[in-house]
């Protein structure tokens, strides 16, 4: 009996084993069937991607409010900065004409920012068109020089890339062109480094912050609120991710207008709000028609993180603020801030705020060499495009605590105090300007002096003046357009609402007219057509159309006649001449001419 048992056992048992060798088998050839359908219809597109016009946009829902989401780049053991440093990729924004990547580790990048050369890489959607071999990942990526590299706040730089081509992927990353960094893989997914694929929309979103007080002052994009008024602060809230493991505290806004509103600091931070500093903060906004405060609220996006203005100002403990400053937004206006600068501080201007706003000219050249001379300028990175009134608001929080008096002009704008022939109403001299406010200064009530702006025409001329706008632009419109205004940042209404040409003052303040015999703004705004047509780029006010739009064609704020096309007229050096005005040529030629070589201080010299 035994023995046949045992028969018995191995004749079952062969069956079994040999089904369970034909299981495993199956399932390794299953496998690797579903693997080479896989790897085939990766090669093959189900879509023709003649299909795709525009890169693919991801929009996330809700905010990401701590920083752990980023793409990383890590140093290689070469490479020229700290082995044990990373650099991140911690937001993307996509503008109409660049991505913008937000990268951490600023202070690593910036130390050798001359030296390394980041190329921004992208991934195609669909690549049928490489051959056995070769790898997928690298056959569907493309390299592209960046556009630009800057320093943005003490926590970040930024990398400008071009637009990702037609079946490309929004999202970019950034390798250096030596191989001494890399972004990592999936495979590196393993270290903890969550990487962040979301491309943000310019259109909606929050993308500055700074500390003022027991409050940040937030900056959002497509609230569209009205341009000239303050809004209802109740319908939104201010979020703001100081807690750990991602918990974020709410709070009340307590003021809204434009593009800025400004959030009450949570509580256990108020009495050290500098712990604030460099937190993710975003701005929940009621849906239309919901009334009920922080309840089915809408997150915006955001890339902003909070900034204290103050440790970045120029320290004056020993002499105190300065009298007079100038906030200004450029864009590639490097060949005319060398005059505009020297002009203003003849007339007593101590301290220049630039706001670069995405300039591809020798910007920073040129105000490397007027600081080299000793014109106090610095340059400050704002990419945000059509942000103008928001930079101002800006700037106002930067220059408070330097400087008594702010004007804001744009760099084709100059002061001008006309000739007066009575001997007891003489032209001011050198420093005249500082001296008007510092009398001002003593008027507590004045927190605001508005100047009538006139405008210049080409004058007759078709190629650019060599001796600069001021001498050479002498005919202008008879009527003045707007004003341009220098305020008390000290007196500026909470709300920091301003239409670029003056701000809303804080109740008990008023504003003064100069009149026109005293002070006016030359605004040399229609020059040679080859310096105007570059305003078809973009203009930079918020409310303003761009001139190749076709709304408010009847604006002061366009050239009248002119149309949406970049397309000089036949007779455009002509135009806007109504009176011969040659006021300010005649005293710049008079009082800052070189008297020995006739030359202007801005004037080239080459030996």
């Amino acid at each position: 009996m035994d023995s046949d048992q045992r028969r018995k056992r191995k004749r079952t048992a062969k069956p079994l084993s040999y089904n369970h060798h034909f299981s495993v088998r199956s399932l390794l050839l299953c496998f690797a069937f579903v693997a080479f359908l896989y790897l085939f219809t990766r090669r093959i597109p189900m879509i023709n991607p003649s299909s795709f016009r525009r890169p693919v946009l991801i929009v996330p829902s809700f905010p990401l409010l701590s920083s752990s989401s980023t793409t990383s780049l890590k140093l290689y053991p070469n490479s020229l900065l700290s082995v044990s440093s990373h650099l991140k990729i911690e937001d993307q924004v996509l503008f109409p004409d660049h991505v913008l990547l937000i990268v951490s580790n600023s202070n690593l990048l910036m130390k050798k920012r001359d030296e390394i050369e980041l190329v921004c890489v992208y991934r195609e959607i669909f690549s049928n068109n490489y051959s056995v071999g070769e790898s997928f990942a690298e056959i569907s990526k493309l390299r592209r020089d960046s556009l630009s590299v800057d320093e943005y706040n003490k926590f970040q730089s930024i990398v400008r890339c071009p637009l990702p081509p037609d079946n490309y992927s929004a999202t970019v990353n950034l390798e250096e062109r030596e191989g001494r960094i890399r972004v990592l893989s999936d495979k590196d997914e393993k270290s903890g480094i969550k990487r962040n694929r979301a491309v943000h929309n310019w259109d909606s979103l929050v993308y500055s912050a700074t500390l003022d007080g027991d409050t940040a002052v937030v900056f959002v994009k497509g609230l569209n609120l009205r341009p000239d008024r303050a809004s209802d602060a109740s319908q939104f809230s201010c979020h703001i991710g100081l807690g750990r493991g991602g918990k974020i505290s709410m709070t009340k806004a307590v003021s809204a207008a434009q593009e800025v509103v400004r959030c009450l600091l949570p509580r256990r931070v108020r009495l050290s709000p500098i712990k604030a500093e460099g937190v993710r903060v975003t701005i929940g906004v009621n849906p239309p028609h919901v009334h009920a405060w922080a309840h089915d609220q809408v997150l915006l996006p955001s890339v902003a993180k909070i900034v204290d203005l103050k440790s970045e100002g120029r320290k004056r403990e020993s002499e105190g603020k300065y009298e007079l400053c100038v906030c200004t937004m450029v864009w590639n206006q490097a060949p005319n801030l060398r005059e505009w600068v020297m002009y203003h501080a003849w007339l007593g201007i101590e301290r220049w705020f630039v706001y670069d706003n995405n300039s591809d000219d020798a910007i920073k050249e040129a105000i490397e060499e007027l600081e080299l001379e000793d014109y106090n300028v610095s340059r400050h990175v704002w990419p945000w495009i059509k942000t103008q009134e928001a930079g101002f608001s800006h700037c106002t929080l930067r220059a408070r605590d330097e400087c008594n008096w702010v004007g804001f002009m744009d760099v084709d704008e100059f002061l001008y105090f006309p000739f007066r022939r009575s001997r007891k109403l003489r032209f001011p001299g050198q420093n005249s300007l500082r001296n008007l406010l510092a009398n001002f200064s003593s008027t507590p009530k004045i927190a605001e002096i508005r100047m009538a702006c006139h405008s210049f025409g080409p004058s007759g001329l078709i190629s650019l003046p060599a001796q600069g706008v001021t001498v050479g632009y002498t005919c202008r419109l008879q009527s003045p357009e707007r004003h341009k205004s220098i305020v008390r940042p000290d007196a500026l209404d909470v709300t920091l609402l301003n239409v670029v040409h003056h701000f809303r003052l804080r109740k008990g303040f008023r504003y003064l007219n100069l009149p026109q015999n005293m002070a006016v703004i030359n605004h040399y705004k229609y020059q040679v057509w080859e310096s105007f047509r570059a305003k078809f780029f973009r203009r930079v006010a918020t409310y303003v159309a761009d001139w190749q739009e076709n709304q408010n064609e009847g604006s002061r704020d366009r050239a009248p006649g002119l149309g949406t096309e970049a397309i000089e007229p036949h007779n455009w050096h002509l135009q806007f001449c109504e009176v011969w005005d040659t006021g300010l040529r005649d005293f710049v030629l008079a009082n800052l001419a070189d008297r020995t070589t006739g030359l202007l201080p801005w004037e080239r010299t080459f030996l």
